[in-house]
């Protein structure tokens, strides 16, 4: 006989969201994020407990609750890959029994508001991957949900097309009261999305705080990847608040402390230090954030 280990993914969490707010739902892999989602979009059912959203039961309202909410998954499409954009558009309008003037209206807001225009009529598997999420976003709204749920919407994305869908989406929170409910594994997603942040690991909610506190208290280390012109020949001391993370003849990544020196600063210093070739600055990654979570709640206890 096989052995069998049963695992409880999600244990006892408990949170409520109001509407219109912008939440990052995080953690590790693993951690029971996506248990939740599928809990609270009525794929999973959970063996204990209630789930309430916009007044229904996903467990037997399912399909009511599916007209009231969006969802986008970064590494899953929802799109049709070989037919133009507005054919997927369209299609979403009518699975939502939306009548025929109501879907050509929203098509129009929505190409408007996410600039779809130069790539509405190519077939989706053509588009790029940051057209593409654009793409998934606006059909993910096409029914005007009071709900979106984002798994990871940004992953791939390079900088300038993270940093588009962020505002899109803020601005459809502001312009529609539309609630945010993110999984991200990207710091930046977190810190310039959501208002609120939800701590989850091994199916616990182990903080629940303003992203704002989340971001003074925790996610104060910056990463800096100094790349040689030829080769490094020493390490020299760094100032303070700077500290080496990994360093070989090639490269060089330090850990900036931004409570004790700005990234500015800390350029200015590192180029005067060393001859580069190239630099790269980036967040901590959200396993580092929340190991800095546990180990401050370690040091309290």
């Amino acid at each position: 006989m096989p052995e069998t280990k049963e695992i409880v993914a999600v244990n006892d969490i408990s949170f409520s969201v109001k509407r219109g707010e912008r939440i990052a739902f995080i953690g590790p892999n693993g951690a029971g994020k996506s248990t939740t989602i599928k809990m609270l979009t009525g794929i999973l059912f959970p063996t204990s407990g209630t789930v309430n959203i916009l007044g229904f039961d996903p467990t037997k309202d399912r399909k009511k609750l599916a007209y009231q909410i969006g969802t986008v998954f970064g590494q899953r499409s929802q799109l049709l890959p070989n037919l133009p954009l507005t054919d997927s558009l369209e299609f979403f309008g009518v699975m939502y029994d939306m009548p025929e003037k109501e879907i050509k209206k929203r098509i129009v807001e929505l190409v408007e508001l996410f600039d779809l225009s130069s790539f509405i009529a190519q077939p989706v598997r053509k588009l790029s991957l940051g057209q593409r999420m654009r793409a998934e976003v606006a059909a993910s709204l096409i029914h005007k949900p009071k709900i979106i749920l984002l798994d990871e919407p940004t992953i791939g994305l390079d900088v300038v097309a993270k940093k588009s869908l962020r505002d899109l989406l803020l601005k459809i929170n502001k312009e529609e009261n539309t609630t945010i409910f993110l999984t991200s594994h990207d710091v930046g997603d977190i810190e310039s999305l959501c208002d609120r942040t939800i701590v989850i690991n091994h199916g616990v909610v182990i903080r629940d705080l303003p992203t704002q506190d989340l971001a003074k208290t925790f996610v104060y280390e910056k990463y800096i990847d100094l790349v040689a012109l030829s080769n490094f020949n020493n390490f020299p001391e760094l100032p303070e608040g700077i500290r080496y993370s990994s360093k070989d003849k090639n490269k060089v990544t330090v850990v900036v402390d931004i409570n004790k020196i700005n990234v500015q600063e800390s350029l200015k210093k590192l180029l005067y230090l060393f001859e580069v070739e190239d630099i790269d600055v980036y967040n901590a990654n959200l396993e580092t954030v929340i190991r800095h979570i546990y180990e401050r709640d370690s040091t309290r206890n």
